[in-house]
């Protein structure tokens, strides 16, 4: 016999079995009352057996606890003892089968009710205390499933505590529950296996697992209605209309500043805000590429690099580059001689003098070299020659004179032998202005209110040139700015040009006068700032005259720089601030902001 214990048979004729089982078997094993023969008691199980069994036949579609066992006036007739019929183990199993088979339809109908409602919880089943089988519910269409055929996955034990929890509901009811409402965590994506992926009618494992079968179709959802929210279309509208509105502003201020002749200035600031795209591959790698781009690394390989080539940048060998000296030590001051007034360094010039020759008297007396020939002029002649002279003077003074006119033929080729041709010249002037250079380069910058005049404009580009000094000098309707950049010696004696020797105030004279010839100038002097007034042309063809009153030329920036910016020096008329600034080039343009913005200090002061 099996632990369990059979699932409860009430009927109406539970008590009359018992009584009658308790009648025939005494619980001592002795008879009580009257003994019953073995036939007799065979008959009655056969007729208790017969009339379970068409109880279970009748009540079989219907999902009672139990099925009722029918009255024996109900029950067939009772068979022969001669009839063959099953044997009382055999009834006891089939029964035992039936209450298993009620237990698991029990079973499966309690997990869909509690997939069907999560809410619901499972109670706690165990041997003592177990739950009654549900009936069976209707018939047909409406019968419930085979337990074969329905989901038996265990569910998670519950504690009592969650046994009896109270149903909540699925949505905050509440403000302050729906602002405090936790986030749901994201669904999982369900994985899609491989054979899904070949057959797209193929179910997949989450419909296979939710359906209890693995060829289930996925179950449709219709498409729901989504209506546009009230004013979408009219916004959409207002925009497109702002937008177009917009086009048409900026079209009529490009054309304004076209004519205003702006339009420059918003290219160079453009230009300016724009980037440029990077290369294609920078300076240090494309030595490495062979075709000077960084696919060739994706296409080629890395194998096919300019690298372990015989032509490759990159050798087994170090390379000590030669140290170049700091650019402070360039500069650095020399200590200077002191300073001798005139009668001490006269009185130095005779002492040194007399140094030397008394050094060549000690020679000459030594008998290292010979004696200096005596000098014969006319005025010593008869001191140097006495006898001779007197003898014959005529041959005598013919001498003398021929050795004295020697002597200065002697002393000018000398002379003309150390005397610098104009190439050599030119080449020693420039020479000087290289080292000079060589102590660095320095900036400066000018303001000028008008730059009309053609005679200042003369002067202030052949100082420039005579001093090489590069740059530019813009001209404008507003004011003129020069840009200056050179040695700091010749920065500042053009510096001195500008502020003190030009006369701002004084026109060029008239045309048709005498002309000037032009010096052209010492080194310690400087250029000259006169010139021939028939050279000076207008530029750009001004003709008008402008008033030179109140012309003045102010300083506005000086510096030390680090390269030259400009090949020479040269003159140019921009009509707008953006054509300044195109021709300063991006890392000058701030010097033309600045001295547009710049303002003398008695100006300021009011």
């Amino acid at each position: 016999m099996s632990d369990r214990k059979r699932a409860f048979e009430g009927g109406g004729d539970t008590g009359t079995a018992k009584k009658a089982r308790s009648e025939a078997t005494p619980s001592n094993g002795s008879s009580s009352g009257p003994s019953i023969s073995a036939a007799d008691l065979i008959a009655q199980k056969k007729a208790e057996i017969a009339a379970k069994i068409a109880a279970m036949k009748k009540n079989a579609p219907s999902t009672s606890a139990s099925p009722a066992v029918p009255s024996p006036a109900a029950s067939p007739a009772v068979p022969s003892p001669t009839s063959h019929s099953p044997s009382p183990s055999v009834s006891d199993d089939l029964a035992r089968r039936v209450a298993e088979a009620k237990r698991r339809v029990a079973e499966a109908q309690s997990k869909l009710a509690v997939k069907d409602n999560p809410y619901m919880s499972i109670p706690q089943t165990g041997k003592k205390n177990r739950p009654p089988e549900p009936a069976q519910q209707g018939a047909g269409l409406k019968m419930a499933a085979h337990p074969l055929l329905l989901d038996n996955t265990p569910v998670a034990p519950q504690s009592k505590k969650d046994r009896y929890k109270p149903m909540q509901p699925k949505f905050a009811s509440i403000k302050a529950n729906v602002r405090n409402a936790p986030t749901p965590p994201p669904a999982p994506v369900p994985t899609v296996p491989v054979e899904s992926k070949a057959n797209p009618y193929a179910s997949s494992a989450a419909a296979a697992s939710d359906s209890g079968f693995e060829g289930a179709p996925r179950e449709r959802v219709g498409r729901s209605f989504r209506f546009n929210p009230k004013g979408k279309y009219v916004q959409i509208a207002n925009q497109v209309r702002q937008e177009a509105q917009l086009e048409q502003l900026k079209q009529r201020i490009a054309e304004s500043a076209r004519k205003a002749g702006l339009d420059t200035e918003f290219e160079t600031l453009e230009k300016n805000i724009r980037r440029e795209p990077p290369p294609a591959a920078e300076w240090w790698d494309a030595a490495l590429l062979p075709n000077k781009n960084y696919d060739d690394i994706l296409t080629l390989g890395p194998s096919a690099m300019n690298i372990r080539t015989n032509n490759s940048p990159i050798t087994i060998y170090v390379q000590h580059p030669i140290p170049i000296p700091a650019p402070g030590e360039k500069n650095k001051a020399a200590m200077k001689p002191l300073k001798l007034t005139k009668e001490e360094q006269k009185k130095m010039r005779k002492q040194r003098r007399q140094a030397e020759l008394q050094d060549k008297r000690d020679r000459i007396r030594m008998g290292l070299i010979p004696p200096d020939p005596p000098k014969v002029r006319l005025a010593n002649l008869m001191k140097v020659l006495t006898s001779d002279a007197v003898q014959d003077p005529t041959r005598v003074e013919a001498r003398v004179r021929r050795e004295v006119a020697m002597r200065k033929h002697t002393h000018e080729k000398m002379n003309a032998e150390r005397k610098l041709n104009d190439e050599q010249r030119r080449e020693k002037i420039e020479n000087k202005k290289l080292e000079e250079e060589k102590k660095g380069i320095y900036g400066a910058v000018f303001k000028v209110k008008t730059l009309s005049d053609p005679a200042h404009r003369f002067k202030v580009r052949k100082n420039a040139e005579q001093y090489s000094l590069t740059g530019v000098c813009i001209l404008n309707p507003g004011f003129s700015m020069v840009y200056v950049e050179g040695a700091a010696k010749f920065i500042r004696q053009y510096k001195r040009l500008m502020l003190h020797r030009i006369a701002w105030t004084e026109p060029a004279r008239e045309r048709g006068g005498e002309d000037v010839e032009i010096n052209e100038g010492d080194e310690e002097g400087g250029p000259s700032d006169k010139g021939n007034t028939k050279a000076l042309t207008p530029v750009d063809g001004e003709e008008d005259v402008v008033s030179l009153e109140d012309n003045q030329c102010w300083l506005i920036w000086e510096g030390q720089l680090r390269d030259r910016a400009f090949s020479s020096f040269k003159p140019k008329s921009c009509p707008t601030d953006a054509t300044a600034k195109e021709v300063l080039g991006s890392k000058l343009s701030g010097y033309w902001d600045q001295a547009k913005n710049w303002k003398p200090e008695e100006e300021e002061l009011f």
